[in-house]
């Protein structure tokens, strides 16, 4: 198996980021030993360029930016000026502009004349700095993106993406989740993706970006000391979401009474007030005030009133469910293999996660080890995120924030943006519309216009796809009449797009 040149660029492609100038000689054929030794390694990349080493600074940190925010709409209040802040930054209009990552200035009226000029042109200005959120996230979205663009294989920065994924918030719910998403990865999802799975639930449970985007801190014991007192009670969002999404399955065996007590025993799950005086402002904290006493039965099971500690053994239990394993085995192989995952490998994986106790290293072996993961036909497309990073690699290039943004949001995948709990679409019919795919031909046009300089078509063949070109593929590359055509043809080529 290893000697095919064609298993070796589908497993760059299936389990890594693509292969960048080079590699493919680097490689041999050697990929699974390859991807093997990442895991069994545990690598796993360290972000740079971001302001924030932990939630730890982050919060106090956006605490001060909403307190100066608030005063300064008090002061335009009191002036009688507009109290809207800053406009957000202009969103991508088009496919080409926004693959560029700029938006072009609006056309000047017909028949208007230029100004005369009478001196020096003035001095460029900088553009302003963007408000604390809008800044943590460009730059938690750069050091991203360039750590994948560092891997030979690059397997353990696809499952933090897929992890990720799994356990979806959105930067659309407010500068909190906007600030701390490039956290949530960083902090639950990257110490554990080679751990064991009931640590990175609980990591992803209690962080602060998922308690807000679930509204978790509104949550109140409805017999609770403030519940009584404020006259409010459960939100069940983060309970739910955690059941049909994160373990269980929306066919995981549980009922609405399942969720309602687990909503009960993670009553008491919030954040520091700003204050001070719990803990430092916006992480995360247990309140024995908020949380709901008394005995509760969830899944057959009877938990005693024992605060955070009853909460943390309910999220063991629901790691530990068979209905865990299935819906997990049955997610990793859809995610890496096909939308109609064979039953054989679902089986296979849920087995491991079972009798490992969800040693995710090992899940990550045994996904390597499945004949069927080498053996089925590459018939899932490349997500938008996938495409951009492996282009940028085929072609040497380290993209810029807006190089970036415009890009993915012009194709619908806005990294830590999806349009709800349930995460991306994972299946090929999401990314593979004619819209879609006239959209990605407009950023494969534009990435081409940028990089295509000095790169050799014959070359560029070699490097992405080897032996393993098709004649059309290759026939079409090196017939194009420009540098800027071969790019884009080998950017569009079935090879690079489906895996």
């Amino acid at each position: 198996m290893s000697s095919d040149p064609g298993l070796t660029l589908r497993g760059l492609h299936r389990f890594g980021l693509g292969p960048r100038p080079g590699d493919l000689a680097r490689i041999g054929g050697n990929i699974r030993e390859v991807l093997r030794a990442e895991i069994a390694g545990k690598q796993v990349a360290s972000i740079a360029g971001v302001s924030f080493a932990s939630i730890r600074e982050a919060a106090p940190a956006l605490r001060d930016f909403s307190e100066t925010e608030r005063m300064q709409r008090e002061v335009r209040v009191a002036a009688g000026q507009s109290i809207q802040g800053p406009a957000p930054p202009a969103a991508a209009t088009s496919a080409p502009a926004a693959a560029q990552g700029t938006v072009p200035p609006p056309a000047a009226p017909s028949g208007a004349m230029a100004a005369p000029q009478t001196g020096p042109a003035p001095a460029r200005q900088p553009p302003p700095e963007p408000p604390l959120p809008q800044r943590t996230y460009r730059e938690e979205v750069l050091g991203r993106f360039h750590a994948m663009l560092e891997p030979l294989g690059g397997l353990p920065e696809r499952l933090v993406a897929f992890w990720s994924n799994h356990f979806a918030v959105s930067v659309n719910k407010g500068n909190q989740v906007r600030t701390f998403a490039g956290l949530l990865e960083r902090e639950a999802i990257r110490p554990h993706v080679h751990g064991r799975f009931a640590d990175m639930l609980l990591a992803v449970e209690t962080h602060p970006a998922m308690i807000f985007f679930l509204d978790q801190q509104q949550s109140l014991g409805p017999n609770s000391r403030a519940g009584a007192r404020r006259g409010r009670g459960l939100n069940e969002n983060l309970a739910r979401e955690i059941m049909e999404l994160h373990t269980l399955g929306v066919a995981g065996g549980y009922t609405q009474a399942d969720v309602t007590a687990l909503a009960h025993i993670i009553t008491g799950w919030t954040l520091a007030p700003p204050n001070g005086q719990e803990g430092i402002p916006g992480t995360f904290r247990f309140n024995a005030n908020m949380h709901e006493p008394g005995e509760h039965l969830l899944l057959g099971k009877r938990y005693g009133d024992s605060g955070f500690e009853r909460g943390k053994a309910a999220l063991a239990d629901l790691a530990r469910h068979p209905s865990t394993a299935q819906h997990i085995a049955r997610k990793l192989t859809r995610h890496f293999v096909a939308d109609e995952p064979p039953a054989s490998m679902v089986a296979r994986l849920a087995k491991v996660f079972r009798d490992t106790d969800g040693d995710l290293q090992a899940l990550s072996f045994a996904l390597l080890d499945s004949p069927e993961a080498w053996s089925a036909p590459a018939t899932k497309m490349r997500s938008p995120q996938e495409f951009l990073v492996a282009s940028a690699r085929a072609l040497g290039r380290k993209p810029e924030i807006g190089q970036i943004l415009g890009p993915l949001n012009a194709m619908g995948h806005p990294i830590w943006q999806p349009g709800g709990p349930n995460g991306f679409p994972d299946s090929v019919a999401a990314w593979a519309s004619p819209e879609g795919l006239k959209t990605r031909l407009d950023v494969s046009a534009a990435i081409a216009r940028q990089s295509a300089n000095g790169i050799d078509p014959k070359g560029l063949v070699e490097d992405i796809f080897g032996p393993a070109a098709s004649t059309e593929t290759r026939q079409a590359i090196l017939r194009a009449e420009t540098r800027y055509q071969a790019v884009a043809i080998a950017l569009m080529a079935p090879e690079f797009q489906r895996r």
